[in-house]
């Protein structure tokens, strides 16, 4: 029986889920000032940056699916965060004042999530770290 534990912690699929868990679990406990998930107040955060976005260009930035994109967009329209305007097949997405207003607590958790990790990881190694999933993220979806 020992032998299971070996072969799942030098499994990626194990590992990586692991990791996502653990860290979704810190994020979503710094981005509850926000009154959003994480994944809402990066779309938000994503949105403030490029005003006027399109929801497949979106669902790009955030390597999410356009469906995902579509039901996060629809909840924060709903709740008066962005405006959705259409023009023929065009759609873009843009904040509303109120979506402008949460950015500074967007960035404030996104800060305590950062400082949260680094204080265990430390601030260049978990830096690295996260350029590295990236790197190896990217490079397996392209593989696909």
């Amino acid at each position: 029986m020992g032998d299971s534990k070996s072969i799942l912690h030098s499994c990626l699929f194990f590992t990586a889920n692991s990791l996502a868990r653990v860290i979704s679990r810190m994020a979503e406990e710094e981005f509850r000032i926000t009154g959003l998930s994480p994944s809402h107040a990066f779309l938000l955060m994503t949105v403030n940056d490029n005003p006027g976005i399109g929801p497949k260009a979106l669902s790009e930035h955030l390597l999410l699916a356009p469906s995902t994109v579509t039901r996060f967009a629809d909840s924060l329209v709903h709740k008066g965060l962005i405006v959705r305007k259409s023009e023929g097949r065009e759609t873009s997405l843009t904040l509303t004042p109120e979506g402008k207003k949460m950015q500074k607590s967007i960035m404030k958790a996104w800060k305590n999530l950062h400082k949260r990790y680094s204080k265990v990881l430390g601030k260049n190694k978990g830096d690295e770290f996260t350029q590295q999933v990236d790197k190896m993220s990217l490079l397996l979806q392209d593989s696909e």
